[in-house]
């Protein structure tokens, strides 16, 4: 184990009759990374996942594995392993056979299949149950199958869809845990599918946005929750408040904008006048209680209270503003109380408005 591919996806596209479910996205995996494909349902992430492994055919573009192109080679020769939602264990065979079943057919002999078979579960923790049959085991362990199934081909990606989405929440953040270790100690190449920021978050080195079939980001976890490149990851991301108006002038390194509903604010940046704009800020960047500087905050009437424990959640809507949501801390909200009902001040600093940009559709 330990070699890893870098991934190099080069304008690739794939449509199904009338439908371009991935529109020519550009992408490259450095060796090594663990990267999360992120996105809601039917945003591509998926066929993306599939192309890499070579489920799917590829419409136009190329993807290269390291220093080879492997558009048109079939499963079995690129270098990646794949690991299915459903795990696809074979219910008649034990564990050993399970794990050791694409040496099989690869002409292995059995006694070297074998004991691949039992070094790969023992470094699942699996070993104990080397003769038991699938269905004897529980979620988390036929995961820990598949997975030493899927590394036992040595490969240098491991390609995974939706591993976590069929356990339960306490398992799901224990089997992230292990899959991280996992990755860092092997040192391979993970491209991991999710619909969960929280999963991503928790497990990638790089994140890549996905939205109707195009990419809106690919970068560091941090980057993509501190600096949203767009609207669409803002919202997605869910941590950033999105304020959409139009430029109604700038002055020294700041913007002017109006909302429908009339509210005006300020941001750092100079697009031009009658342009679209849409800025994100920070939920945990907000304060209450404090009468905003011009163009840094409004006034809003609360409509929801969700008490969180170390933080507590508000919802609050103003002039043209609907839903915007703040995170306190549990002391900073316990000291001045609001109700549902209340008017409240929301402020937060200039540093904290950031201009969101747009893909060209």
């Amino acid at each position: 184990m330990g070699k890893a591919a870098e991934i190099d996806i080069v304008s690739v596209s794939k449509i199904y009759g009338a439908t371009i479910a991935v529109d020519t996205i550009s992408l490259k995996i450095p060796a090594g990374t663990y990267c999360c494909l992120l996105g809601p349902s039917g945003c591509g992430k998926t066929s993306t996942l599939r192309m890499i492994a070579g489920h799917e055919t590829i419409s136009s573009g190329d993807i290269r594995l390291g220093s080879k192109v492997v558009t048109d080679f079939p499963p079995a020769k690129r270098g990646t392993a794949m690991m299915f939602q459903s795990y696809a264990l074979f219910p008649h065979l034990d564990l050993i056979e399970n794990v050791g079943f694409s040496l099989k057919m690869k002409g292995v002999d059995k006694e070297e299949r074998r004991a691949k078979a039992f070094a790969m579960l023992k470094l699942m923790q699996m070993d104990a149950y080397a003769t038991r049959r699938p269905a004897q085991l529980s979620g988390g362990q036929q995961q820990r199958v598949a997975l030493a199934r899927a590394l036992i081909t040595d490969p240098e990606a491991l390609l995974l869809d939706e591993p976590l989405s069929a356990l339960d929440p306490f398992l799901k953040i224990r089997m992230r845990a292990e899959l991280k270790k996992l990755q860092t100690s092997l040192g391979i190449t993970f491209v991991h599918v999710t619909h969960s920021q929280e999963e991503a978050m928790a497990l990638a080195d790089l994140i890549v946005v996905m939205n109707d079939g195009k990419i809106e980001q690919a970068a560091h976890p941090r980057v993509v929750f501190e600096r949203p490149a767009t609207a669409f990851v803002a919202r997605f991301m869910g941590d950033h408040n999105i304020i959409s108006g139009r430029v109604t002038g700038s002055s020294l390194g700041r913007v002017m904008f109006e909302v429908p509903g009339g509210l005006s604010f300020s941001a750092p940046g100079s697009p031009e006048v009658g342009a679209p704009i849409d800025i994100g800020i920070r939920t945990d960047r907000v304060r209450i209680g404090e009468a905003p500087a011009p163009g840094l905050g409004f006034s809003g009437i609360v409509g929801n209270i969700e008490y969180r424990g170390s933080s507590v959640k508000l919802s609050v809507t103003g002039a043209g503003i609907d839903d915007f949501t703040v995170i306190v801390s549990d002391q900073a909200f316990f000291e001045k109380p609001v109700a549902v009902g209340g008017a409240i001040p929301l402020a937060w600093d200039i540093d904290d408005a950031v201009i969101l940009g747009r893909l060209d559709s």
